[in-house]
């Protein structure tokens, strides 16, 4: 019991100060001072700070990746087996910006935490990253199955980008606000997950890309 007390307290710990300064400004030291423990307890549960990130990492981004499922499955039991594409978009980038945006979410350890995984992106998060797709083939496949003519490629990059627009703007709503000056409201969450799902939706709804041939320059310059 004592054992599992002081994980969870390096655990809570670290989160907090990552959250509050980054990967690069908080050592070991920093950590155990913080936990009330000595440096022998993060070796001992955790071997390094790498490993230690990870599975911060990992805890946070497993509650996001089952709520994200749950929700998928959701969406395809209500449409017999085969669910709209907004609804697997919505499914995909809703769990994600909840969990990083709002006035009950972006004040949270575990958000901030997000964020700043999100914006950091250390070696240890970038290597679960690209190992933990699973996840992520789930929705591929149920795309194909909302899409049965699309080109393969095309739900990638469909999937893909509505990823990317979720997470940039986690990572840039400071700057958006600023931008906009206060017109685009990072505070209406459900505002915001509309926005990105209409926009993968209006993507895939385009038509397939087509691969064009490269621009053949003649060594003259004409």
């Amino acid at each position: 019991m004592a054992s599992d007390h002081t994980r969870s307290a390096i655990l809570s710990a670290a989160e907090r100060l990552y959250a509050d300064r980054g990967f690069g400004d908080v050592t070991l030291r920093d950590i155990v001072a913080a936990a009330n423990v000595n440096l022998a307890a993060v070796n001992y549960h955790f071997g390094s700070k790498d490993e230690l990130i990870a599975e911060l990492f990992v805890t946070r981004s497993l509650a996001t990746n089952r709520e994200r499922l749950n929700e998928l499955k959701a969406a395809e039991e209500a449409g017999g087996g085969r669910a709209g594409i907004d609804a697997i978009f919505r499914a995909l980038v809703g769990p994600t910006l909840r969990g990083c945006l709002g006035p009950s979410s972006e004040g949270s350890t575990a958000a901030r935490f997000m964020i700043r995984a999100s914006i950091e992106s250390v070696p240890p998060i970038r290597r679960i990253k690209n190992r933990e797709v699973d996840h992520l083939r789930k929705f591929a496949a149920a795309m194909r199955r909302s899409l049965p003519g699309r080109a393969e490629a095309d739900l990638y990059w469909g999937l893909h980008f509505a990823l990317a627009m979720a997470h940039h703007t986690i990572r840039e709503r400071e700057r958006l606000t600023k931008l906009s000056e206060g017109l685009c409201d990072l505070d209406d969450v459900q505002g915001i997950i509309d926005r990105v799902v209409a926009v993968s939706v209006m993507a895939l709804a385009g038509g397939e890309t087509k691969a064009k041939a490269p621009r053949l320059v003649a060594r003259d310059g004409r």
